[in-house]
């Protein structure tokens, strides 16, 4: 408890006398500090006990305003005279008394016995007596942290003995930010986006908002987070440290005590796979797993090393609820459900990683999924981000690799005569709707809703106009591909 001013009129050692204000006695005193500067207030910080034997200062109402003044806005707490028969004065003056009455400022006397010093002594004994008895109480609560989280409980008892003794709120998560225990007040959700900032930052990283706290968890990687509710005080914040440590251990030990049955869902992940499993038998395997989706989908990730593609598989296990990982050297390849938010998961744990999605598949398909993903994981390392298969798009994902100006150079080159026939681009729509419906004139007049002769006027039109035969395959190609070549470009 901080030391006030009362605390210290009430030693008698100091005798102290109190000449103004004895009902604003209840202000802390955080120093003493002694100055016959008639205008002390550029030196103070605020929450002084002042002293002074009032030797410049003139003992007139007007003068002794500008001083209360200039100490009050200053923050000092209160004021002492020093009296004494060979000082300036023998009692407290009535013009400062009537400025510090009006100035709502304490204004004490110190008896001629007391130096000054004994009571500066006697105010920073009382604040180390209560930093002492502050460490040591923090060091108690530690203790009792320790021995909650050495009981072998988890991380509630942690948290229930951390709120017990802070009446700070605490909650854990994990590093997508759902809650694994605890829990604080937060209707509004303001402390998700302190969440997502430390997910993102990672180990290094924290975040503070009016009311919350976030703080990293876990020792080499990130493995979670701690939510704080509230505003920690001086003993509480000297405890944040030691909790977070409490807490990475414990969510370290999960991470090993886990391991085990990473391993084990590794071989169930291999089963699944086997060429001789039944498509009964891979919907076993998943319902076995906890995976009971109709269809599933592969993931293959490419990590820069063996640790690191171990550490993503863990981290992967984690995301994916029910899902399969397992590693083979540098790649990790998974099954998980067709509703798991894949991008979002490989975002945080794998970003920077080229990454293959294969097409949503029934369980006894899952094999050829992930043979997909494994193939999408070199067009990933060029394209610079994840790619997921999809059946529609399978010519863009080529197109994506290609040099942008040479596409487009190749598009204009053979579509250009068309353009430049037909600016209203009737002709080029009617090339891509033909080649869309299996070059059918019947299918594309009635997409057009044109007659099948004016289809065959405007098609024997573009033969003559880009010199290519439309009968022919290898000319219909080229003319798909620079079509397709637009389309990427955004163009058609």
């Amino acid at each position: 408890m901080a030391l006030l001013l009362s605390d210290l009129v009430d030693r008698p050692e100091l005798h102290l006398s109190v000449a103004a204000c004895p009902e604003r006695l209840d202000r802390p005193v955080l120093a003493a500090h002694a100055s016959e500067l008639v205008r002390p207030g550029p030196w103070l910080q605020g929450g002084e006990l002042l002293m002074t034997i009032g030797l410049l200062l003139p003992m007139d109402v007007t003068s002794c305003r500008a001083y209360v003044d200039d100490v009050t806005a200053a923050g000092a707490h209160a004021l002492a005279l020093g009296l004494g028969p060979d000082l300036p004065h023998q009692e407290a003056p009535e013009p400062l008394v009537t400025a510090a009455r009006e100035a709502g400022l304490p204004l004490l006397t110190v008896g001629a016995e007391v130096p000054f010093i004994a009571v500066t002594k006697a105010v920073f004994a009382a604040q180390a007596a209560e930093q002492r008895a502050a460490v040591e109480s923090a060091f108690e609560t530690q203790r009792r942290l320790t021995a909650a989280a050495a009981a072998g409980g988890g991380l509630t008892p942690t948290l229930d003995a951390w709120a017990a003794a802070t009446g700070i709120r605490a909650q854990v998560t994990d590093p997508l930010g759902r809650v694994i225990a605890g829990g604080v007040p937060d209707p509004d959700g303001a402390s998700a986006e302190l969440v997502r900032r430390v997910a993102a930052g990672g180990l290094r990283s924290s975040a503070v908002a009016p009311g919350f706290e976030v703080q990293p968890l876990g020792a080499r990687r990130l493995r979670g987070m701690l939510v704080l509710a509230g505003e920690p005080g001086p003993d509480a914040r000297l405890l944040i440290s030691g909790l977070v440590s409490l807490l990475s251990l414990e969510l370290e030990r999960r991470h090993l005590a886990d391991e085990p049955e990473r391993r084990r869902r590794a071989g169930l992940l291999g089963r699944l796979l086997d060429t001789s499993t039944t498509a009964e038998q891979a919907a076993d395997v998943l319902r076995g797993a906890g995976l009971a989706a109709d269809a599933v989908c592969g993931v293959a990730v490419a990590a820069p090393t063996d640790e690191a593609a171990r550490e993503l598989a863990a981290d992967l296990a984690l995301a994916v609820p029910g899902g399969l990982t397992r590693t083979r050297g540098t790649l990790v390849e998974a099954v998980v459900g067709e509703g798991v938010d894949l991008d979002a998961a490989l975002a945080h744990f794998a970003a920077g990683c080229p990454a293959g999605i294969g097409s949503a598949v029934p369980p006894g398909a899952a094999g050829a999924s992930l043979r997909e993903a494994g193939g999408l994981v070199e067009l990933s390392r060029t394209a610079g981000h994840p790619v997921r298969a999809r059946a529609d798009r399978s010519s863009a994902l080529l197109l994506d690799l290609g040099d942008r100006s040479a596409l487009t150079g190749y598009a204009d080159a053979l579509l250009g005569p068309l353009d430049a026939a037909d600016p209203t681009g009737a002709l080029t729509l009617t090339l891509s709707t033909w080649l869309d419906h299996g070059c059918s004139w019947d299918e594309t007049a009635r997409a057009l809703t044109l007659h099948r002769h004016t289809v065959r006027n405007r098609l024997d039109k573009i033969a003559r106009l880009t010199g290519r035969r439309l009968d022919d395959g290898d000319d219909r190609f080229d003319l798909w591909l620079a079509l397709r070549a637009r389309r990427a470009a955004g163009r058609a």
